[in-house]
């Protein structure tokens, strides 16, 4: 699921910006800089929508940007796409069940072959999924 939600910036004392999401309760974070503080509004914001999404809550509609006040700092559109976010922070294990003929199991097993490291090389192939470089 795709948002938007308009956050306020507001200069800390000693450096940095604390964010907050006056739509959302508790959704705080601050950063360094401008650029940084709008990667971790994006990161606060998604881990929150997908907490309430994964608890069936009401997620609250988000505000006019012209309706948010701040008296010091400024407001500004921050998006979070909750799927992408799952897609890139959840590396839960899924057991999956499949069936391989029993002369591959045999000669797979003697060579001391990973089967989930395997599938799961051979499933990113297929899908076109580059390994994220750090």
């Amino acid at each position: 699921m795709k948002y938007v939600y308009p956050a306020t910036f507001t200069p800390e004392p000693e450096g940095g910006y604390c964010i907050q999401f006056p739509d959302l309760p508790g959704c705080v974070t601050c950063g360094d800089s401008v650029p940084h503080a709008i990667e971790m509004g994006r990161d606060a914001l998604s881990m929150w929508l997908c907490d309430a999404e994964n608890n069936k809550e009401q997620i609250p509609p988000a505000s006019s940007l012209f309706d948010i006040r701040t008296d010091h700092g400024f407001v500004n559109l921050i998006d979070a796409d909750t799927a992408e976010y799952r897609r890139i922070n959840d590396h839960r294990a899924v057991k999956k069940t499949l069936s391989i003929p029993s002369w591959l199991n045999v000669q797979a097993e003697k060579a001391g072959v990973n089967f989930s490291a395997i599938l799961q090389e051979g499933l990113k192939e297929h899908l076109g999924i580059k390994a994220k470089s750090n």
